[in-house]
């Protein structure tokens, strides 16, 4: 059985249908058929047309239902006509921001309801679905904060290069937004860029000189930056030794176990473990190797001797003998910077 708001709704098609069966709407032969279509519809419904009680009870008498009718088509003209977006709705896919780039304040509305939503997000650390909160509400309305916001999602992502993009999104539409250039700061330090996050961070204090926060993160960049700037000078510095970059090779001899077995094996044979240990014997030894030194060194007469003796059981020579070898030394010039020494007597 139908409750009482469809009975009432077809008392007043019923009586919709009788008025125009009697003003001459219809046809004077269709009036038979439109009145048993009546009385079905009245039996379907459960609706007496012709009750008094029914009457009371259903009719919108003064009002008739096509006088409704034209009110609401009235009122959807008016709507339609409104600067109201119908596009602004949460379901859209495309920037719904009309084509001049002025937002109305619906779109405005509705995108601060994204960022709310975003924010309360955030709050839960489920950064996936504030960034797509904020993504909305970019859509509507190209609002600094929103883009602010959505960097300090990407950061809890740990996707800095996105973050960075935003804060300077964000920074494009407002210089003056101090909160951005944290955001900026905290994205550079993140990717070990230190000295854009000391400027980044430089730049915010300037807008918010007690900004305590950013503050202590530019102390912390500037650490980092002096750190990372001593050690680039620290892997520049070249290894110590003689003129020109050329190793000591008398000391060498000495770091090998000098003439003939002190501090070493039998027949001159220095002590290897001690060797490895040796931080200045290693550098020279990576830096010879660095320049294709090995196979080189391996065309000395010399050395060549000593290789051919050791395969054949015999020892190794005496290693002072090498250091004062002068193709050896001349090769060692070479190959540890002798060549850069001449070049400065030029």
């Amino acid at each position: 059985m139908a409750d009482a708001k469809k009975k009432q709704l077809v008392y007043n098609i019923i009586d919709f249908l009788r008025t125009s069966a009697q003003d001459g709407t219809v046809k004077e032969d269709d009036k038979e058929s439109l009145e048993v279509a009546v009385q079905c519809i009245a039996e379907s419904f459960g609706v007496d047309p012709d009750s008094e009680e029914d009457k009371k009870s259903y009719s919108i008498s003064p009002a008739s239902l096509l006088s409704l009718l034209d009110v609401y088509l009235k009122t959807k003209a008016k709507s339609n006509s409104s600067p109201i977006s119908s596009n602004s709705n949460s379901n859209s896919t495309s920037n719904p921001t009309p084509i001049n780039g002025k937002p109305n304040e619906e779109d405005k509305k509705q995108a601060e309801s994204f960022k709310v939503k975003g924010n309360s997000l955030m709050s839960e650390k489920l950064y996936d679905s504030a960034i797509e909160q904020y993504t909305e509400a970019i859509k509507l309305y190209e609002n600094p904060v929103y883009y602010s916001n959505r960097a300090a999602a990407w950061g809890g992502l740990g996707k800095h290069e996105n973050a960075i993009k935003d804060a300077e999104k964000a920074l494009n539409l407002d210089p003056n937004f101090a909160k951005a250039y944290s955001r900026l700061g905290h994205a550079h330090f993140s990717v070990g860029s230190y000295q854009e996050a000391v400027q980044a961070y430089e730049d915010g204090l300037k807008l918010d000189p007690s900004n305590n926060n950013m503050k202590t993160a530019l102390t912390t960049a500037k650490s980092k930056l002096s750190e990372s700037s001593s050690n680039s000078v620290a892997d520049r510095e070249p290894p110590s030794g003689g003129s020109g970059g050329m190793p000591d090779l008398s000391s060498l001899a000495s770091m090998l176990g000098g003439g003939g077995g002190g501090g070493g094996g039998g027949g001159g044979m220095p002590d290897l473990a001690s060797m490895m240990q040796n931080p200045q014997l290693m550098a020279m030894a990576q830096q010879m190797m660095a320049n294709g030194g090995l196979e080189r060194l391996m065309q000395n007469p010399a050395l060549r001797g000593m290789a051919e003796n050791m395969q054949n059981g015999g020892g190794m020579p005496d290693m002072s003998q090498l250091a004062n070898d002068p193709n050896l030394r001349e090769m060692a010039q070479q190959f540890m910077g002798g060549q850069g020494g001449q070049g400065r007597g030029a």
